[in-house]
């Protein structure tokens, strides 16, 4: 049996401006989110949802499968986030207050959250993309392969090297400061 939820997609995909509207702002908190991790400031991540949504408008009717429409939409939101990220040639160190929301639960203190943001954005992008799909937005390993376009080996990969740098880098803070 369908869900409301799909029946929404389906009448985006079939050009229903009113649904597509309808579920931008159903999801709308969770793609300006995904944004601000990757461009780490609010007016790149606002021009990234602006551009993401535009293109996801464009090209909806090539989504297939109704039930992966955020899978779909997350992957439009990481490539426009990444064409801002090239447009600037660097990447804006992490600082913004704001984040603290970006973090799962277990980072219980305000220090504690600064030092995992800091933490991730020493890892290369690959690795940082892949925690973030897993832990933050809870995608399964199969469907971050689907989004990035990787094999899921690859997606496996990254995610134990970065789960390994992450933990290397907090050792390393240990000894520095035991």
């Amino acid at each position: 049996m369908e869900s409301g939820y799909e029946k929404i997609v389906k009448k985006a995909i079939k050009g229903n401006k009113n649904a597509f509207e309808q579920l931008i702002k159903q999801h709308y908190e969770q793609i300006y989110r995904t944004a601000y991790v990757y461009v780490h400031n609010e007016a790149d991540a606002l021009d990234v949802v602006q551009e993401a949504t535009y293109q996801a408008l464009c090209s909806i009717y090539s989504l297939k499968n109704p039930e992966y429409f955020m899978t779909w939409f997350t992957k439009i939101i990481i490539r426009c986030s990444g064409q801002v990220l090239k447009k600037q040639s660097k990447v804006v160190p992490l600082s913004d207050d704001n984040l603290l929301q970006e973090l799962p639960a277990a980072a219980s203190n305000h220090d504690e959250t600064m030092h995992i943001l800091h933490a991730l954005n020493q890892l290369p992008e690959n690795y940082r993309t892949v925690l973030i799909l897993f832990y933050y937005h809870d995608y399964s390993i199969k469907t971050i392969s689907e989004i990035l376009g990787i094999p899921e080996g690859t997606v496996k990969t990254y995610l134990s090297r970065g789960k390994t740098a992450l933990k290397k880098y907090f050792e390393g803070e240990e000894q520095s400061h035991g």
